[in-house]
């Protein structure tokens, strides 16, 4: 079940329905057994994937988070509570969590999608709220230390895909566990997946920056391959964003437009279970553009139209 990554560490692919469909698990050897960076969704397929791999008898000395994104923390509660392993997370995640499991998460986020347009939550949208419902054993923050297996790495903090990211780095070995920051053939989707407003491309671009401060031979994405040159591939995402900026900035040119609106000129017509990624794609880089002074909004009918700002040319 397992792919050899380097001497020390072992990937296993979590595979399950929806979303991404599968996530790449971190397995690092130590004497007290392996650190699990990121851990799958919760769902029957991955338990059963974990239950039969740990039935050969490995053993777990802890779980590491690199965000808490469901597919990232979605079986965390489980290897607390039914492995008895501790779970370790950023203090930022942790204030992610408590957002997560906010009674009124779901009203909030619903009232973010109509006030952009979007025609609200899809009804195959689970609520698993009670996957965050659990007090981790252990917390990092950005520029410490952490043991993954027998070495250390530091944590960086890299928000933008989530406001909790965090990378891990080995200068030793010029090697980084990014989960979401990077992927290798897509782009990873900045949204606003709490139900509170922000402006997380703009986080984002530093983070992506960041990148070029730490040589590396290897990097362990959460999803799909390895990645063996990432600045190469942070600066290709850059400027993939930087294009898509202004394609979304000319669609609004000559009149004000909602995010949903955008979404699908931009991506065409696009079914209702699938267009969340799309559409806070269409709207994070809408509200990047407002911070910038590309666009404006205005409030019509309960919801924000955008539309580009008349550039002066001065005499």
């Amino acid at each position: 079940m397992l792919i050899n990554v380097t001497e020390n560490i072992d990937k296993l692919v979590i595979q399950f329905p929806g979303g991404m469909g599968e996530l790449n698990s971190y397995l690092f050897k130590g004497e007290n057994g392996y650190t699990v960076v990121d851990t799958g969704v919760y769902s029957e397929q991955a338990i059963e994937t974990w239950k039969q791999f740990l039935a050969s008898g490995i053993t777990i000395e802890k779980v590491v988070l690199t965000h808490t994104h469901q597919d990232h923390i979605g079986l965390a509660k489980w290897f607390q509570e039914q492995i008895h392993v501790p779970v370790i997370v950023s203090k930022s995640g942790y204030e992610e969590m408590k957002l997560n499991c906010r009674p009124q998460l779901e009203e909030e986020f619903k009232a973010l999608l109509l006030a952009h347009g979007a025609p609200g939550i899809p009804e195959k949208m689970r609520n698993q709220s009670f996957i965050y419902d659990f007090e981790p054993d252990g917390f990092f923050e950005n520029h410490e230390q952490i043991k993954l297996g027998n070495d250390t790495y530091e944590t960086i903090w890299t928000p933008g895909h989530a406001p909790d990211h965090f990378c891990f780095y080995n200068r030793e070995k010029k090697l980084m566990v990014i989960g979401d920051h990077v992927l290798k053939d897509i782009s990873p989707v900045i949204g606003l997946w709490n139900g509170k407003e922000d402006n997380p491309l703009r986080e984002y671009f530093p983070s992506l920056a960041i990148m070029h401060d730490y040589p590396t031979d290897i990097a362990l994405p959460g999803h799909g391959e390895l990645i063996y040159h990432l600045s190469d591939r942070a600066r290709e995402l850059e400027i993939r964003h930087q294009q898509r900026l202004a394609q979304v900035l000319e669609l609004v040119q000559n009149e004000g437009k909602t995010a949903y609106e955008v979404c699908m000129e931009f991506y065409g017509t696009l079914n209702i279970i699938i267009y969340l990624s799309p559409f806070m794609s269409c709207l994070t880089r809408l509200i990047y553009l407002e911070s910038i002074g590309k666009v404006h909004r205005e409030e019509v009918n309960g919801k924000f139209l955008f539309r580009a700002n008349k550039v002066v040319v001065e005499a």
